[in-house]
């Protein structure tokens, strides 16, 4: 059986003292899991996938561009978002996050 077991996610991701780090911790034929750790002030500028994502907020606080929405993520935030959705990030603070895109061909993915 092929599974990915962290016991720990939030210690395991590094934020940096100035830029965006991100982490692969899980990749195979249907889903691409990667940690990122934000600094604060940091922008991940508007752009859209072509599959189905989710992002998933572990720690510090985040403007997310949602199509035409903006919306304030904090610890426990979870946005899912549709193939094509234009999105982006930007930081209030050091962020550590979980991005979870479903590739397709996956069951259930379009």
């Amino acid at each position: 059986m092929n599974y990915a077991f962290v016991a720990n996610l939030p210690d395991e991701i590094t934020v940096p003292e100035k830029g965006i780090l991100s982490r692969i911790v899980h990749r195979d034929e249907y889903t691409s899991v990667t940690a990122f750790g934000f600094s604060a002030g940091e922008e991940l500028s508007a752009h859209s996938a072509s599959t189905p994502a989710a992002l998933y907020f572990l720690e510090g606080q985040a403007e997310v561009l949602l199509g035409e929405d903006k919306v304030l993520a904090q610890p426990g935030s979870f946005i899912y978002m549709p193939p094509m959705l234009v999105h982006g990030i930007t930081t209030k603070s050091s962020v550590k996050m979980l991005l979870i895109q479903i590739k397709k061909g996956a069951s259930g993915a379009s």
